[in-house]
């Protein structure tokens, strides 16, 4: 197991990027790899431990364990989340299978 830092994670797209300790090459992944029970999310600056899986689009981190919990949120955020600004608003994407990944997948 590889262990590294979240660098962003887009809760509405369902993908963002790992940065491994000690080294500079960013790791794609997505929501599906994440461990854990409930919605399936990371904060950047959150540490992580992860397996590597080589793709034809490069290096994925799966079988990711969040190993803290996600950062506190700034005054900024607890505002926009108020606001209902942030991206945590789309949590019924990945538990119902509707709304934004969902719309871009058209079967013919």
């Amino acid at each position: 197991m590889h262990q590294g830092k979240v660098k962003w994670f887009n809760n509405a797209k369902g993908y963002g990027f790992i940065i491994e300790e000690g080294e500079s090459e960013d790791l794609f992944v997505h929501f599906s790899s994440i461990q854990m029970e409930g919605y399936k999310t990371l904060k950047a600056g959150q540490r992580v431990e992860f397996e590597k899986e080589p793709s034809a689009k490069g290096i994925h981190a799966v079988n990711i364990i969040p190993l803290e919990t996600p950062p506190k949120k700034s005054a900024q955020d607890t505002e926009d989340d108020a606001k209902g600004q942030n991206q945590d608003q789309n949590q019924d994407s990945r538990e119902t299978g509707t709304a934004e990944r969902k719309r871009d997948h058209v079967t013919v």
